[in-house]
């Protein structure tokens, strides 16, 4: 799907205009999915494969989109996410990374936060263009140090999945939850994939 993706995505002679709309299709289906499963995470055994063949349909779009624009930063950010998922792994097994109540709920508030402020931050473009929250974008260095916050927390987010996955396995969980611990390490890794991607695109803009 990320192949169908990339192919369907903008062209090199394509004029620049932001987010590119076809990329909204998948973006819709799959965050659909992922909301469907959080009430629902039985479901994941169902939406979990609908949501990987969306999701990468929208990455390879936007990959598409940042490629034509930026040479090799693609290859730059699947490498830059599999290195950190890497090591996010080796620092979970090695304890250097101890998932605590308290890191727990101070991970997830943070990353509450950043989700609504990014869905307002969403709703804002839509009604006032592609200008009015800039600094997203922006190779500043407001615009870099939110982009490596972001990255930060979801390579954080790696942790509480990887403590799910070993908490669900110890104290027995049913079966088909592995479908709901699956989608939730690639939610992240789709995430992760983007903030790098857009990091990677303002240092190399500066």
């Amino acid at each position: 799907s990320a192949a169908v993706g990339w192919m369907n995505g903008p062209s090199r002679d394509a004029e620049a205009t932001g987010f590119p709309g076809l990329a909204l299709v998948g973006m819709l289906v799959g965050f659909g999915c992922a909301i469907v499963v959080a009430f629902k995470p039985t479901l994941a055994r169902i939406l979990g494969p609908i949501y990987a063949l969306a999701q990468g349909f929208f990455l390879g779009v936007i990959s598409k989109a940042y490629e034509n624009f930026q040479s090799g930063i693609v290859i730059q950010a699947i490498g830059a996410t599999l290195g950190v998922f890497l090591v996010m792994l080796v620092l979970y097994r090695t304890q250097v990374i101890r998932v605590t109540s308290k890191f727990r709920s101070v991970i997830m508030m943070a990353t509450f936060g950043l989700m609504i402020f990014y869905a307002i931050s969403f709703v804002i473009r839509l009604i006032a263009g592609a200008d009015s929250v800039s600094f997203l974008y922006e190779p500043s260095l407001l615009g870099i140090g939110f982009s490596i916050f972001a990255a930060g927390l979801a390579a954080m987010n790696l942790a509480l999945d990887f403590d799910f996955i070993e908490r669900g396995s110890k104290e027995g969980l049913p079966k088909g939850m592995e479908w709901f611990a699956a989608l939730g390490l690639v939610i992240t890794l789709v995430w992760l994939y983007l903030e790098l991607l857009r990091l990677l695109s303002k240092l190399q803009q500066r």
